[in-house]
């Protein structure tokens, strides 16, 4: 069994990287400080996995990079990976490939629903949800999540009620979710279905993070609570980029069961002429999905570790700062309205004082002021010192601290 270094940080300066740059547009001066790492944007401070680099490498010296569409191999890599870690078989048909879940998103509420029509959208909840929503000039119809103690739950009596308005057509569901980091039950996911599809509504489901599973839990993709009739309405989508970090390559393998409705999907994608990858892509998710996947369980390790850090790090240092658990995703989501700030105060207190660059919990929504986003795919020492800076700058403003 190869052994994988989670333990450097690449310097991502200069590069281009977004989550970086973001930073330095906050401030310029730690351009020339590599020691603090942003932990806002969900993509990994972690190096290629070797076998997708040294793809890549190959691609680009020995074959042409001209127009490139997916070829047998590529389909049956996609399928075999949701068979073996997902325990489902969707068939090669169903299958159209997408720079991205989020233009794949944009492109379903463009294609599957009309001007003025309503989409549920479950927040807090990944922001572009809504910016692609309201984009398309559909309406954002909001079913919170509720907050049960230190677990979210699904509000079913709320979601009828909006889901059984005349103009709702789509829901968008967040599987496993983000900002909250649920993974959903099988019995869960099976009441939202019943009360969309008795009123009708597209079922829309982001699987992005689907691979990323902590310890005890176990994802299931929507297509396996729902029976081959149901599956005519709904879309799944998923992709190699956050599992491996792949963001930056645009790739995303969206399957769409029904026929009217795939049909008009790619023609929408057609249309704005989205329906071809590059090169790169294609060989990227090959060798992720065929050659990765010790690295990926190996990761999950890292991510698992950092949650648990960071759990018994606040447990002993931050009374009354509440740290959800982690059944999915890499991202920690965490409570700190006990320290009375509002979210503007928050912001400035995480960024000028503690000099941490997170994802401020009001990007998701209104229900988020006065949480924070923290990203676990960093080396556990960056998280180290991300949380002593965070305890020193609450000790210097007088908050509640140990």
């Amino acid at each position: 069994m190869l052994t994988y270094d989670f333990t450097v940080t690449p310097d991502r300066r200069g590069d281009g990287a977004e989550k970086w740059e973001s930073m330095y547009r906050e401030d310029p001066d730690l351009r020339n400080n590599s020691a603090i790492v942003p932990l806002s944007v969900a993509d990994m401070e972690f190096k290629t996995p070797p076998a997708v680099a040294e793809a890549l490498a190959d691609l680009a010296s020995h074959h042409v990079l001209g127009y490139t569409g997916p070829t047998r191999e590529y389909v049956e890599s996609v399928v075999g990976w949701q068979q073996r870690r997902h325990g489902w078989t969707p068939k090669p048909s169903w299958l159209v490939c997408t720079p991205g879940v989020v233009p794949a998103i944009a492109l379903a509420v463009r294609a599957l629903t009309k001007p003025g029509d309503g989409v549920i959208i479950q927040t807090p909840v990944y922001y572009p949800f809504r910016m692609m929503i309201e984009a398309a000039g559909r309406k954002v119809v909001e079913n919170p999540l509720l907050r049960k103690d230190d677990r979210y739950v699904m509000d079913y009596a709320d979601l009828e009620r909006k889901a059984s308005r005349k103009n709702v057509r789509m829901i968008v569901l967040c599987s496993p979710h983000n900002p909250v980091g649920r993974v959903w039950r099988r019995d869960e996911l099976r009441k939202l279905a019943d009360i969309c599809l008795a009123h009708d509504v597209i079922l829309v489901s982001d699987e992005i993070h689907d691979d990323l599973v902590m310890p005890g839990h176990s994802h299931v993709t929507l297509c396996n609570v729902l029976t081959p009739e149901e599956r005519k309405r709904c879309v799944v989508c998923t992709a190699p980029s956050k599992t491996f970090n792949l963001a930056g390559v645009q790739c995303s393998n969206i399957f769409i069961p029904g026929k009217k409705l795939r049909r008009r999907f790619k023609a929408e994608a057609d249309g704005l002429a989205l329906g071809m990858l590059n090169a790169f892509a294609y060989t990227a998710c090959r060798a992720a999905y065929d050659q990765s996947e010790e690295w990926l369980e190996q990761l999950i390790g890292v991510v698992w570790a950092n949650h648990q850090l960071f759990v018994s790090f606040t447990r002993e240092h931050f009374p009354g700062v509440q740290a959800f658990p982690l059944e999915g995703t890499y991202l920690q989501w965490a409570d700190f309205s006990a320290w009375g700030m509002s979210a503007e105060e928050l912001e400035r207190f995480m960024k000028k004082e503690a000099r941490l660059f997170l994802d401020e919990g009001t990007l998701f929504g209104e229900q988020g002021a006065g949480y924070e986003r923290i990203n676990l795919a960093c080396a556990t020492n960056v998280l180290q010192a991300a949380l002593y800076r965070l305890l020193a700058a609450a000790r210097v403003r007088n908050l509640p601290v140990v």
